[in-house]
């Protein structure tokens, strides 16, 4: 039998061999988190006194002699809680059944009542609006006949047969609880109302140009801001050009944390000519993850970039199966760091106060934290994901370290993570959006919808009011209109 051919590899070869096999680890570790890991970034670490489950001394002690001690005592009776019933909110409608005994003697005397509140439920229901206009002869000649009739009051949709709370309603029920239009259309059936799916796409695209105007001047008012957030999020669009196919688009995400506002910006690639014309006349901070697209804002004047804290730790979050010992180390001082922006939230402080605590605690730990990085970047490979982790963090460590400068920044982008997710909901329902008119029309309601989270701004009150008034809103007066305005 022939022996196997040996194969002789140079020292280069080796080392690219095993960092190519380190980056595929990494990559297959990617995956099934993207499958199948937790979702929580939290970082505790261990307890050096702790131990877990299946570890044991090295050594046992030997056996003691023991005795034996018995004793009684008297054991106080416990008192058996009751469960709390749930408080039934005073705003609820209350429907009054009164129950009398029977067999009740005509002289009999009413000393009290007992009260008992349950809790029910009816579905909504659907209702129409039957507006009349009444038609009268006022003057009447043997040439001419002149009749009064009251104006038609403005509705959403023109020559149309949904009125404002139903455009709301199928608004919401997508938007925010994430049903698409077919589902609801199963929901109307149970209700005896049979409603198309394609004529709620209609009233999904007539509400979305109806709110074009409340979407402009969000834009208007962000980009006047100082300080936003930046991301990105996919979304699936048939595509026309290929029957059945999608196309991948995406929704730029820009949040202003100081008045609250969230605009989604629809585009049908995820290059730089997005965030380039958008941010185009801005002038202050933006913050954003690693993307290579925000780069260039660095060389415009106007603008200066924060990185995010929260990115750079998931980094090393997702390098603890490659390294768990200087993952650990690095997740360690992260959590020093978010730390004191907690104690500054606890502790209530303002932006000067939240500057001071930065700059005394915060600052030598992201001395140390650096220092750390730059020795052992050289001694791991370099596309392990330890080495990802610590070249990711030190490429934008000017950015990252500049929160502390001022305390009105936020050390990551968290904020407008939050604003994202319920894209990120919507697609496992939804799945893809009609057309690239219907992506922008979702990016209308997303931003409205997600700006009126921030205000808790009830949404289906807010749109059913907006929907019957803004047809009829002057141009100057749109900002009036914005979710959270008095």
């Amino acid at each position: 039998m022939a022996s196997a051919k040996q194969i002789t590899i140079s020292k280069e070869e080796f080392e690219a061999l095993k960092a190519e096999n380190a980056w595929l680890k990494h990559q297959l570790a990617e995956l099934k988190r993207l499958i199948y890991g937790a979702k929580s970034e939290r970082f505790v670490t261990q307890n050096p006194e702790q131990t877990t489950l299946f570890d044991f001394p090295a050594e046992q002690p030997a056996e003691q002699p023991t005795e034996e001690i018995t004793y009684t005592r008297n054991k106080p009776a416990r008192e058996k809680k009751q469960p709390l019933r749930l408080e039934l909110p005073s705003h609820l409608e209350r429907r009054v059944e009164v129950i009398e005994p029977e067999n009740l003697p005509a002289d009999a005397k009413m000393i009290g009542e007992a009260v008992t509140e349950i809790l029910e439920y009816e579905p909504a229901n659907a209702y129409v609006r039957r507006i009349v206009r009444r038609k009268y002869i006022v003057e009447q000649t043997d040439e001419e006949t002149r009749i009064a009739i009251a104006p038609l009051p403005t509705l959403p949709i023109p020559k149309g047969n949904a009125g404002a709370s139903m455009i709301a309603h199928i608004l919401v029920s997508k938007f925010v609880d994430h049903i698409p239009f077919y589902r609801q259309n199963h929901i109307f059936k149970r209700q005896d109302l049979i409603i198309p799916e394609s004529t709620l796409g209609g009233w999904f695209s007539a509400g979305g140009k109806l709110l074009v105007p409340i979407h402009q001047t969000i834009k208007t008012k962000i980009l006047a801001g100082w300080y936003l957030m930046a991301d990105e999020t996919p979304i699936a669009v048939l595509s026309q050009d290929k029957p059945g196919a999608t196309h991948k688009g995406y929704y730029w995400v820009y949040y202003d944390p100081v008045n609250k506002l969230v605009l989604f910006d629809y585009r049908k690639t995820r290059g730089m000519e997005g965030p380039d014309e958008m941010l185009n006349e801005f002038a202050g901070y933006v913050q954003t993850d690693g993307y290579n697209a925000y780069n260039h804002f660095e060389k415009r004047p106007k603008i200066t970039l924060l990185a995010c804290m929260a990115h750079s730790r998931r980094k090393f979050e997702h390098a603890q199966e490659n390294n768990p010992i200087l993952a650990g180390q690095a997740l360690s001082m992260f959590r020093e760091l978010y730390d004191i922006e907690r104690e500054a939230r606890d502790e209530n402080l303002s932006t000067d106060g939240i500057k001071e605590l930065r700059q005394k605690k915060s600052k030598p730990i992201l001395v140390r934290l650096e220092t750390w990085m730059r020795e052992q970047i050289i001694l791991v490979p370099p596309k392990s994901a330890i080495g990802i982790a610590m070249a990711y963090t030190l490429n934008l460590w000017p950015r990252l370290i500049r929160y502390t400068d001022d305390g009105r920044f936020h050390i990551d982008n968290n904020l407008i993570e939050n604003s994202i997710r319920p894209v990120a909901l919507g697609r496992k329902n939804y799945l893809f959006a009609g057309s690239h008119e219907a992506a922008q029309h979702a990016a209308v309601i997303y931003s409205i919808l997600a700006t009126c989270k921030l205000h808790q701004v009830e949404p289906f009150a807010y749109l059913s009011k907006i929907l019957s008034i803004i047809p009829d809103c002057p141009a100057n007066q749109l900002h009036t209109l914005l979710p959270g305005q008095k």
